[in-house]
């Protein structure tokens, strides 16, 4: 890109307004977010044009360019806002889509943090009261930073618009660069008397609730956007965001797969060779669960819709309930001679340590 204004709009020295305005409105036109999307380079052209033509159609501003050869003037203090002028041309041509060239206020900073819920809690959604501590308004001088009673003067640096604009260079040229008035640190004003309460800053750190709705679904590593609700702006501006970093605690019950819950069932060996009916666990109560005669370990049995409801479509996952077979790790007498006695009636090869053991359990069940 050219580094002369007249070299970014195509035209020359000594052109007309009508020219310099019909070049502008070309490229406008062409380099218009509106138009060209979200691309670099058309984006930092449409803020060079823009400049230029604010900067060449102002017969001050133009003959203050054409005298010392830079938008930034003798002493390198950057222009202000370049006026109403700038909003007025894009209303004409593209409505009120790009808005106001009014001063904006400056927004506070976001905050964030962190917020623990159970499994339980993720699953069906909760209400819950956070307490924060954020910057809010002051109420002795309604944000204003400025002692009850007295008054603030406009911002002589950017001419009470709150920010000003640089040329700098890049690899495409002379770019546009906006940044907050260091003077007035983006507030467009001077207090001359602060707050005694708030030392002029217009805000005060107070704790506070909050009431916060946590959407079922909720994972951990996710978070919750509260608009509006972070600390207050400089000097009357509007609050930022709180943003919650959600973290679900573990269940000894559930283990979470997405929007599924996993259950390990522990029955006895008996039990998954016979079949049983046992009670599983659920967030919508206690199920009942029928095992068949001969349930192998690892069997895995789904319960559908006793889930986790999905962030986005609501639709819950479901409840897998995983079989685990446990094997007794001390036996009986008895309990050791049954065994071996099953195992026998099968054709199956068991350690039997006291041989003489299965013949005396069953001499002892003869004599019952």
């Amino acid at each position: 890109m050219a580094d002369d204004l007249y070299e970014v709009l195509g035209v020359s020295r000594d052109a007309s307004d009508t020219e310099i305005k019909k070049a502008y409105r070309a490229l406008a036109r062409q380099h218009h977010p509106d138009i060209a999307g979200d691309d670099p380079v058309s984006r930092e052209r449409f803020q060079a044009v823009s400049v230029a033509y604010e900067v060449l159609r102002d017969p001050t501003k133009r003959s203050r360019y054409d005298r010392y050869g830079s938008v930034e003037g003798p002493q390198g203090v950057p222009f202000a806002d370049f006026g109403s002028g700038f909003s007025d041309i894009f209303e004409a041509f593209f409505g009120d889509r790009f808005g106001s060239a009014a001063r904006p206020s400056a927004q506070g900073a976001d905050a964030q943090m962190a917020l623990s819920v159970t499994l339980e809690e993720a699953a069906n959604g909760v209400k819950r009261s956070v307490n924060v501590t954020l910057a809010t308004r002051c109420e002795t001088c309604d944000g204003a930073g400025a002692e009850p009673g007295t008054t603030v003067k406009r911002c002589e640096t950017c001419d009470g618009q709150g920010q000003v604009h640089q040329m700098r260079q890049s690899l495409l040229g002379q770019m546009v660069t906006t940044l907050p008035c260091p003077t007035c640190r983006g507030a467009g004003e001077i207090v001359e008397n602060p707050c005694r309460q708030c030392g002029g800053e217009g805000r005060l750190d107070e704790e506070r609730s909050l009431e916060v709705d946590v959407p079922a679904g909720i994972a951990s590593g996710q978070r919750l956007r509260l608009a509006g609700r972070g600390p207050a702006g400089f000097r009357g501006g509007p609050p930022g965001d709180l943003y919650l970093s959600v973290s679900v605690a573990p269940d000894e019950r559930f283990e979470r797969d997405g929007d599924d819950l996993l259950h390990d069932l522990n029955v006895s060996m008996v039990q998954a060779a016979l079949g049983t009916s046992v009670k599983v666990p659920s967030f919508d109560g206690d199920q009942e669960l029928t095992l068949s005669a001969g349930t192998q370990p690892g069997t895995t049995r789904t319960l559908k819709g006793l889930g986790i409801p999905n962030l986005r479509t609501k639709r819950r996952g479901d409840l897998r309930v995983r079989v685990n077979v446990a094997v007794p790790t001390k036996l009986s007498a008895e309990e050791t001679a049954l065994l071996t006695e099953f195992a026998a009636m099968r054709g199956e090869a068991v350690n039997q340590k006291d041989p003489g053991l299965f013949s005396r359990f069953r001499g002892s069940r003869r004599d019952k």
